[in-house]
């Protein structure tokens, strides 16, 4: 074990296993959420602060009184006797992972034990996270974080295993839940294992301010951009209406049973032109469909996919959703994108909540199937895995929602994982979300959330126990994370970059190692 520099910060002085106290040394200045190191025997413990409380060899009363006095102006000058050693800091830690060395590789342990009682403790050095390597197919998410500050060492997670078992992204307004997005999905575009379908409401991964995704070297071969309006490179985002079936509305758009049962006739009788004839309300001989059935589904399909008749002809006054033949290859042209491991990013700013849905609901349902029966034929494991990325995610994972039936967003965070597609939830309101669902969302990147009850969703379906930490989630300031995955040793403290910063350094990283291959 390499000697470390002596930099005491504290003593543990009693506690339990969950609950180990810690006296701060005087001069430093603890944390919520520091990660300190209790070394002994060729082995450290990383012990993590969860609260800080006063502690003092003075009885309250006489704190009491002398405040009083100097409050009221009497004796000012009043002075503690050893002010240093009778009134000190405790802080709350727990053990978060042990770590050894048997002479040819490092372990990383659930603790179990607790460290030797007046052990002192120090800050984490970088030496001691050697063990957090870069995996195959990485991700990166951010830096090491202590408190506030930031270690310099580099968090990767490994793609392939953390999006087909989903990932949840829980935050409140302005805690950085966009930026971390696009900081994952540029490592996404050195990656060809991995294929991510990115529904954005806001447009903003794309470019913002004339910054995005688009500034990546590898943009023009590995990434995709649909959009209504396209320019300089982009798509157009226009879906034929033969592509949409009835189940693409499931969990997405209320029917009552009257108005599934004309939506299956009509499919059962007229295939995948079946959306329009409901439109244009073609009549079936024989059909009992009232009137008023048809009046309802035409507004609700107005409502949802901004289509309508007008002088017998099908029209969309977004231009997204078409008749005829316009964009008849749009959805097989995403999907086989996908199934080349590229980012595909539908700009879905000036659509309805449904009609983005919907896109989703297609093309991952096409995908699915695809996905299903490669596996029937043994193509399945040469394909890359593929992310659904969904903001807002209680629109198709709430309780209330899946109260209706299940829907493709549902079925994916079920059963996704056999087929090597996930999907990367990201909301606001975790408890809307059904347990069984956050369940199978085995790698949770939590941002800073003030809300008790969301806190609570998110610590009771956390990968790792994170039962003292709801004081460290509700401190959390923007682009500070902790990442809690069945594929971590330790719920890690992360600092996510700016994305801005993030893409600027990589730029002048790369012009760096042009230099040197040149010279």
């Amino acid at each position: 074990m390499k000697e470390k520099s002596l930099d005491v910060a504290g003593q543990i002085v009693g506690g339990q296993v969950a609950k180990i106290l810690v006296r701060q040394k005087s001069g430093k200045k603890l944390e919520i959420g520091d990660i300190l190191v209790s070394e002994e025997d060729g082995s450290y413990l990383i012990l993590q602060v969860y609260n800080l409380l006063y502690g003092s060899q003075i009885p309250k009363t006489t704190h009491e009184l002398l405040a009083g006095l100097r409050l009221e102006g009497f004796g000012t000058d009043l002075e503690f006797m050893e002010p240093k050693l009778r009134n000190y800091v405790l802080a709350e830690v727990k053990a978060i992972a042990n770590v050894s060395n048997n002479g040819t590789e490092i372990q990383v342990k659930i603790p179990k034990i607790l460290p030797s009682f007046f052990q002192t403790i120090r800050p984490i050095q970088k030496d001691d996270l050697t063990f957090l390597t870069q995996p195959t197919n990485p991700v990166y998410i951010g830096k090491v974080r202590s408190g506030s500050k930031i270690i310099d060492v580099d968090v990767f997670l490994p793609s392939s295993e953390i999006f087909p078992h989903h990932i949840l992204i829980p935050a409140t307004t302005g805690r950085g839940k966009s930026n971390l997005v696009r900081i994952m999905l540029w490592s996404l575009l050195n990656l060809e294992s991995t294929g991510a379908l990115v529904l954005d409401p806001h447009n903003e991964y794309y470019e913002t301010n004339g910054k995005g995704l688009k500034s990546h070297p590898n943009a023009n071969k590995r990434l995709a951009y649909y959009t209504p309006n396209p320019k300089n490179g982009a798509k157009s985002l226009v879906i034929n209406l033969r592509s949409i079936k009835p189940d693409h509305f499931m969990g997405i758009v209320n029917f009552t049973d009257a108005q599934w049962d004309a939506i299956r006739l009509y499919h059962s009788q007229f295939g995948e032109n079946w959306l329009e004839e409901i439109v244009l309300q073609t009549p079936i001989q024989g059909s009992t469909v009232p009137l008023r059935t048809f009046g309802v589904l035409r507004r609700k399909f107005y409502l949802a996919l901004g289509i309508e008749e007008r002088n017998g002809e099908i029209h969309c006054r977004n231009n997204t959703f078409s008749g005829g033949s316009k964009g008849e290859s749009t959805i097989d042209d995403i999907v086989k994108f996908l199934e080349e491991g590229k980012v595909v990013i539908a700009d879905t700013s000036r659509l309805s909540d449904a009609a983005e849905l919907i896109i989703g609901s297609i093309v991952a349902g096409t995908i699915l199937e695809k996905y299903q029966y490669y596996k029937t034929t043994g193509e399945l494991e040469s394909m890359p895995v593929i992310t659904i990325i969904v903001e807002e995610a209680p629109r198709v994972l709430g309780i209330d929602v899946l109260e209706e039936g299940d829907n493709i967003y549902s079925t994916i965070a079920r059963e996704g994982r056999k087929f090597k597609i996930g999907l990367t939830a990201i909301t606001q309101v975790v408890s809307l979300i059904p347990k069984t669902i956050l369940a199978n969302m085995n790698t949770k990147i939590i941002l800073g959330n003030e809300m008790s009850t969301e806190r609570s969703a998110i610590i009771s379906s956390a990968s790792q126990d994170l039962s003292e930490d709801d004081r460290t989630i509700a401190s959390l300031d923007k682009g500070e994370a902790i990442i809690s995955s069945i594929f971590t040793k330790f719920a890690i403290p992360i600092q996510v970059p700016m994305f801005e910063d993030f893409i600027k350094d990589k730029s002048v990283d790369e012009k760096k190692s042009k230099k040197i291959v040149i010279g």
